[in-house]
């Protein structure tokens, strides 16, 4: 007789594990399958190792300007790139057990295995074709596993993974995805990346700190092209200043590969088509959602472009099935996912006043050098939907605190509502602007105006200030610039 549960969530990511986390706290008896790794591939592939990558990167550009600050090193800082990327994965396999610790800590049972929905409130979990590559990533101790399983609502939160380009897909060798740009063993003397979204530009940056030669090539007009365009402008000059090649407006059309290197063959804007030659190439195109083999399509659940289609609480055309996450579309971020796992199972479990999952505003940021983050609507957007808008800047160049740490090449920018003074939207890069950005997204939550804004304190002294002077900027009434 099959195990009967009220939650069965398919896939341990942020927005799977903080899912089944809430479900458990509400009373839902729920079980989580995974067939891979605790902590999807935020935790173990993306996230939270690229992030560690970037701060060996952080700590080396920084060594090798000591005398800007006054300070003298004897002999010249390098990187062990083995050593590096073994810090990396230790700090992906601690949070892989911190995961696995969570489940327990809320009896939460985690189910072993590749999940399919064979009806709806039924599962069959068959072995895993995934193998365990790594030590530190062991299968847990104590889970459930092949079978078939019921519940009421079963929701998918199976994550994404790497988009391939017919005739320029990865192969593990000579071109990369994220997976083997987080393990790399040597550090390739040049490297192409193609694609400016956050993945490329910062294992860009990454690979840049380490002493790498590094071409990035974008087919948009500007990199990072979510982004606002004054924002990435800043970005790219700062990026071009640290020694990356960026092209824009073009597009790898063809790739050769020798034994040890690939030339790619470039088209640019004019049709002229450029080869570069590099060692290795990382393909940094975007993701597709994992919607495969789930037995999605035989029962009618929606899907578009590679994405289940969901409402604002998560639940898909077929009762009884929800989704959340990458594999529920963009944007495809970890926080995104984590908030809409909270709101589908708040939903189901009947509580009141639980509000739909406002995509307009789910921050984003992007940890290269300088570091970018945004929320709502840049400029041009605000423009295109007839908004009639002030905006106001705020150089880190007048900020005490970014001249102190040495990153006075920053900006922040606010877009308000020129008749009601709502916070349409906020854009900043330079110093740390990953931990700011959260007090605009706050902001926008409580539809704060200018007004509040303006009225509150800021401590000096801290990049922060800036956010407060930008959006006095918008009102002609800038202090300190």
């Amino acid at each position: 007789m099959a195990e009967n549960y009220d939650v069965i969530i398919i896939g341990s990511g942020p927005g799977g594990y903080v899912a089944a986390v809430r479900a458990a706290q509400l009373g839902l008896k729920t079980a989580i399958v995974e067939r891979e790794h605790l902590g999807g591939i935020c935790l173990n592939w993306g996230c939270i190792p690229t992030k560690a990558l970037l701060r060996s990167a952080e700590i080396l550009d920084h060594s090798n300007h000591l005398k800007d600050y006054g300070l003298v090193l004897e002999g010249k800082v390098s990187a062990d790139v083995k050593a590096v990327v073994a810090r990396s994965r230790g700090v992906s396999a601690r949070l892989n057990t911190g995961v696995g610790f969570l489940m327990k800590k809320n009896k939460v049972d985690v189910i072993w295995g590749e999940a399919k929905i064979t009806k709806p409130g039924e599962i069959l979990v068959s072995k895993s074709t995934k193998p365990v590559v790594e030590p530190q990533h062991p299968v847990p101790k104590n889970v459930k596993g092949e079978g078939t399983y019921t519940a009421k609502h079963i929701i998918v939160a199976t994550g994404a993974r790497p988009r391939a380009l017919p005739g320029i897909e990865p192969d593990g060798k000579l071109i990369w995805t994220y997976f083997e740009a987080l393990k790399p063993d040597f550090l390739p003397k040049s490297l192409l990346v193609m694609g400016s979204g956050a993945i490329g530009i910062e294992f860009a940056s990454f690979y840049r700190s380490m002493g790498v030669d590094v071409t990035v090539v974008e087919v948009m007009p500007t990199i990072m092209p979510v982004e606002d365009a004054e924002i990435s402008g800043i970005a790219r000059k700062q990026l071009e200043k640290r020694g990356l090649k960026i092209f824009t407006k073009a597009k790898v059309t063809k790739v050769d590969k020798a034994a040890n290197s690939i030339t790619a063959h470039v088209e640019t804007e004019d049709g002229k088509v450029q080869q570069i030659v590099a060692d290795r190439m990382i393909s940094a195109v975007g993701v597709q959602g994992n919607i495969e083999n789930l037995g999605l399509e035989a029962l009618g659940v929606k899907t578009d472009r590679g994405c289940v289609v969901i409402d604002g609480y998560g639940k898909t055309n077929v009762p009884g099935i929800y989704a959340i996450g990458d594999v529920a579309g963009p944007p495809m971020l970890a926080h995104k996912a984590e908030h809409e796992g909270v709101v589908c199972i708040e939903k189901i479990a009947g509580l009141p006043n639980v509000h739909p999952t406002d995509k307009s505003k789910v921050p984003g940021c992007t940890y290269c050098h300088p570091q970018v983050a945004s929320v709502g609507l840049t400029e041009a957007r605000a423009k295109e939907l007839g908004r009639d808008i002030r905006v106001g800047r705020f150089s880190f160049v007048a900020n005490g605190k970014a001249i102190a740490l040495g990153e006075d090449q920053g900006l922040c920018k606010v877009i308000f509502d020129k008749k009601t003074g709502e916070l349409l939207g906020a854009h900043m890069v330079g110093a740390e602007v990953t931990e700011l950005i959260q007090g605009f997204v706050v902001a926008m939550n409580l539809e704060t105006t200018e007004e509040e804004l303006m009225h509150t304190i800021f401590p000096h002294p801290t990049v922060s200030e800036t956010m407060k002077e930008a959006v006095l900027d918008a009102y002609g009434r800038v202090l300190n610039a």
